[in-house]
């Protein structure tokens, strides 16, 4: 009897725990996005790279790109501008600096991204 009681308490910790982790999500600045892994996949690594870090930030411009890649600005400039060719992201003009977003429309159910998990996924790719 003892170890269900014991059994109980840790689910119930653990549920406590992702009842945390999800009001986290719900405060998070910009919200991360869904989209599903398959289409993230049809991207080459390079784009896809890119496209993490936009993602992750909700909006940004080629230099913020660049230092969440380490490659360079002008790369992440044509980098960036395939992607709004494709369709994957939009680009604005803001003064001098043209600001990417990700394309709401290719949400989907699958996979959240934020700027901190996509800075953990580029530093162990980077090793």
């Amino acid at each position: 009897m003892v170890r269900l009681d014991r059994i109980y308490q840790e689910l119930h910790d653990i549920r406590r725990r992702i009842d945390d982790i999800e009001k986290l999500f719900s405060r998070w600045k910009p919200q991360p996005i869904s989209i599903s892994e398959s289409q993230l996949l049809t991207l080459p690594d390079n784009l896809r790279k890119t496209y993490l870090a936009v993602a992750s930030r909700g909006k940004c411009d080629a230099t913020q790109v660049a230092s969440l890649t380490g490659r360079s600005r002008a790369v992440e400039s044509n980098y960036l501008n395939q992607l709004v060719r494709m369709g994957w992201l939009t680009k604005r003009r803001s003064s001098k600096t043209l600001h990417f977003s990700v394309i709401s429309e290719l949400k989907s159910k699958t996979t959240l991204i934020h700027e901190d998990a996509f800075l953990q996924i580029s530093a162990k790719h980077a090793d």
